[in-house]
C-alpha cells in the first residue's frame, strides 16, 4: 500500500502507487486563504509563497525545516509544529499541502534498520540498492582491470563500504577529479549518476576518442554513495520514506557537517530532529570523516592532487559553487579571480545540461557544506549539481527509473568539461596556474 495513502486524491499523479503525491502545488480546490489551512496546526508539508530574496529564504531554512524546493517565488518545506510557528511569523502566504504522517509514513522505529532491506518498489527497480551497487562496481573493475581499480575509503556508521572507483591510464601525478554522490539518502538518482561516470569511462575507453583522451590524461575518482546507510533505510520497507540524513544516532545532514564555517551562519540546525541537523561538531559523522581523510590523503609533497570536484544532488537542475555561508561573491581564501573562475566554468557547464548556474548562497545560506570545505581547506574547485527534475515536491526525489539513462547522460558534457580544465581551472578565464 502506498505510504502516501492519506494525501487527498486531488494531489495524485500517475507515477506509481508509492509516489502518488505531487507536493509542488496545492490540492485542487484548495484556497490558500481558507482559514482551515491558515490555521492548520499539524506538522506537515507547506507551500510558502513570495520568497523573493535569499535573506528571506535563509530565514525560513534557518527554522530547521526540510526544504524540498526553493526559488524566487516559493518554497516547499516540511515543518514540525514548532517550526510552523516560525513559518507563520515570516508573514508570507502559507498553504498546507499534506500531513506529516502522509509524508513520512510512520515512526522510525517501525522500519527495519540493517541488512534485511527490501528492494526498490515497482517503477524503480532499475535503481541500484547497495548490494547491486557493489556488484556493478566489482564487475566494472573486473572487466576493465587495466584502467579501473575498486577500493574503499572506509566504512559507514553501520559498517557498509564507502566504495571508491579510480579510473585512469594517465601518468602518475596527473590531475585528479573527484565525483561524489548521495550525501543525502533519498537522492537515489545521484547514485546512478556516479555509476554512469564509472561505466562511461570504462566501457567507452578505446572506442570514444573524448573518453579515451580524458582517461589517458586525468585520474578520475568516483564515490558513488557517501551515505549508503541512509539510502538503504529510505527504501527499507519497499516504499520510500523521504529520509535525508545518515543513520548515526538520530541522523546528521552530511552536507551540513563539513568543517569550514560549520554552524556559523544560520545555514543549518542544531536540533537533532531537524533534517538539516549539523551534528555535534564538524566531522562528527563517520561518513564525512572518511571522505575528509581520503581527500587529505591526496596531498602529495605538499600539493593537493585533486583539483576539481562535483557533488551530485537532487533536485532543481542547478549548478552551484562556493561560498554557501555568505552572500558575498568573495571571502577569505576566495578572491575575485577565484570567484570568476568558479562562475565562468559553472556557467559553461550549465550551458551543456540546461541547468541554472548560481552561487550556492543565491538560494539561501548553507554552512558546513562540502563545496565550501573542499575549496577553503584544499583549494579544490568544488561544485554541486542539483539534478532532475526542476520541481516536484517530494516526487522530485523519486523520479521513476525510465529517466535514469536520459538524466544521467545529460551531464556527460559537463563532466567532460570539468575534466578538461582539471589541469588548471583558471584557464577558463584566461588566467594561468602557478
Amino acid at each position: 500500500m502506498s505510504r502516501f495513502r492519506r494525501v487527498p486524491t486531488a494531489l495524485a499523479v500517475g507515477l506509481c502507487l508509492c509516489l502518488a503525491v505531487s507536493l509542488a502545488t496545492p490540492a485542487a480546490g484548495t484556497d490558500r486563504n481558507d482559514t482551515r489551512h491558515a490555521e492548520q496546526d499539524s506538522a506537515g508539508v507547506y507551500l510558502v509563497e513570495d520568497t523573493d530574496t535569499p535573506a528571506l529564504r535563509t530565514r525560513i531554512a534557518d527554522l530547521g525545516v526540510d526544504v524540498l524546493t526553493a526559488d524566487d517565488t516559493s518554497m516547499t518545506v516540511v515543518a514540525d509544529a514548532d517550526q510552523l510557528a516560525g513559518l507563520r511569523a515570516v508573514g508570507r502566504p502559507l498553504t498546507f499541502l499534506a500531513d506529516r504522517e502522509a509524508y513520512f509514513g510512520g515512526a522510525p522505529e517501525d522500519v527495519p534498520d540493517g541488512p534485511s532491506i527490501n528492494a526498490f518498489p515497482n517503477g524503480y527497480q532499475d535503481y541500484h540498492d547497495f548490494a547491486e551497487l557493489t556488484s556493478a562496481l566489482q564487475q566494472a573493475a573486473a572487466e576493465h582491470s587495466d584502467l579501473a581499480t575498486l577500493s574503499t575509503i572506509g566504512t559507514s556508521a553501520q559498517g557498509r563500504n564507502l566504495w571508491l572507483m579510480s579510473i585512469t591510464r594517465a601518468p602518475a601525478g596527473s590531475p585528479e577529479v573527484l565525483f561524489t554522490c548521495q550525501q543525502h539518502a533519498r537522492e537515489h538518482l545521484t547514485r546512478e549518476m556516479c555509476l554512469r561516470i564509472v561505466n562511461r569511462f570504462t566501457d567507452s575507453y578505446g572506442s570514444d576518442p573524448a573518453v579515451t583522451q580524458l582517461v589517458n590524461s586525468r585520474i578520475i575518482r568516483v564515490i558513488p554513495s557517501v551515505n549508503p546507510d541512509g539510502a538503504e533505510y529510505d527504501h527499507a520497507t519497499g516504499t520510500f520514506r523521504g529520509w535525508r540524513k545518515n543513520r548515526q544516532g538520530q541522523g546528521t545532514d552530511l552536507n551540513r557537517n563539513w568543517g569550514h564555517q560549520w554552524g556559523c551562519c544560520g545555514g543549518s540546525s542544531g536540533s537533532p530532529s531537524s533534517d538539516t541537523y549539523r551534528g555535534t561538531s564538524a566531522f562528527s559523522a563517520i561518513e564525512t570523516q572518511r571522505v575528509r581523510d581520503y581527500v587529505a590523503s591526496r596531498v602529495v609533497g605538499g600539493d593537493q592532487r585533486i583539483t576539481a570536484h562535483i557533488d551530485f544532488h537532487t533536485y532543481s537542475e542547478l549548478v552551484l559553487w562556493p561560498y554557501g555561508y555568505t552572500y558575498s561573491d568573495t571571502g577569505p581564501g576566495l578572491s575575485a579571480q577565484d570567484a570568476a573562475a568558479f562562475r565562468t566554468l559553472g556557467t559553461q557547464m550549465a550551458r551543456t545540461n540546461g541547468y541554472t548556474p548560481q552561487q550556492s548562497s543565491d538560494l539561501y545560506i548553507t554552512d558546513g557544506s562540502i563545496n565550501d570545505w573542499m575549496w577553503a581547506a584544499h583549494g579544490i574547485y568544488s561544485y554541486t549539481f542539483e539534478m532532475y527534475p526542476r520541481g516536484g515536491g517530494l516526487n522530485g526525489f523519486y523520479p521513476i527509473d525510465d529517466v535514469i539513462d536520459r538524466e544521467t547522460a545529460r551531464n556527460d558534457a559537463a563532466v567532460d568539461l570539468l575534466l578538461s580544465y582539471a589541469d588548471c581551472v583558471p584557464r577558463v578565464i584566461g588566467a594561468s596556474c602557478g
